[in-house]
């Protein structure tokens, strides 16, 4: 499903540089699911960024359902994004003016869908996260647990090859974060692929692997046979 070589990624040049990621290899099987962890710095987000195809790397090689992905042009990337990625957020993203339907179905919209198919798969959508009695609701309505299902009903739109989470948790309550973490695990048990950052020890316990970075680099590798 997901496999990189010697990924690299350097900002800026000459003694300015910072290298963010310095040659990363990572085999990503299709229906795994691998929390990403690491401190600040330690190139965590930047590995999700290249691995959702919102930053190109440096060098190395990225081959996405034996695609490769660096031979891409831009357009042919947001296309990719839009069709066979999906995207949950720490901050929700969510469009303030939009009801929840309405936020659910842009991804539809771009893809092409008609307005009975993406407002049917929509409604279905939020019913699975349990918020289908708050379909006409604003983002503004709702508790950050309920707006963070909205955005993964969202990711789930275009039936995605993977879902990239960065931090899905973070800005959400014990007790929301563990009703998420359930949905991502249900996910992942209907053979979802899914990549998670975090920086939370029990966050990351609900994922198959655990990847350690540190300094651009993995360091260490955790697996279990058995989900939570």
């Amino acid at each position: 499903m997901i496999s990189v070589s010697g990924l690299t990624k350097v900002f800026g040049s000459g003694d300015a540089a910072v290298h963010a990621l310095r040659g990363v290899d990572l085999e990503i099987p299709e229906g795994d699911f691998v929390a990403v962890m690491g401190p600040s710095g330690s190139g965590k987000s930047t590995f999700l960024s290249i691995l959702g195809c919102l930053e190109r790397p440096s060098s190395g090689e990225y081959y996405l359902d034996g695609r490769d992905v660096n031979s891409l042009e831009d357009d042919e990337l947001a296309d990719l994004r839009n069709k066979k990625l999906g995207f949950v957020f720490q901050s929700f993203n969510l469009l303030p003016r939009h009801n929840v339907l309405r936020n659910v179905e842009i991804p539809l919209i771009y893809a092409g869908a008609s307005r009975e198919e993406r407002r049917k798969r929509a409604q279905v959508l939020l019913e699975q996260v349990g918020l289908g009695h708050r379909l006409t609701h604003k983002p503004s309505e709702l508790s950050g647990g309920e707006q963070q299902r909205v955005a993964i009903a969202r990711a789930l739109a275009n039936d995605p090859l993977v879902i990239f989470a960065d931090e899905p948790t973070g800005n959400l309550d014990t007790k929301s974060s563990l009703e998420i973490m359930e949905i991502f695990q249900k996910m992942h048990r209907a053979g979802r692929t899914i990549v998670m950052v975090t920086h939370e020890p029990d966050i990351a316990a609900y994922a198959r692997r655990v990847i350690h970075f540190r300094d651009g680099e993995i360091v260490r590798e955790e697996a279990k046979d058995e989900l939570r």
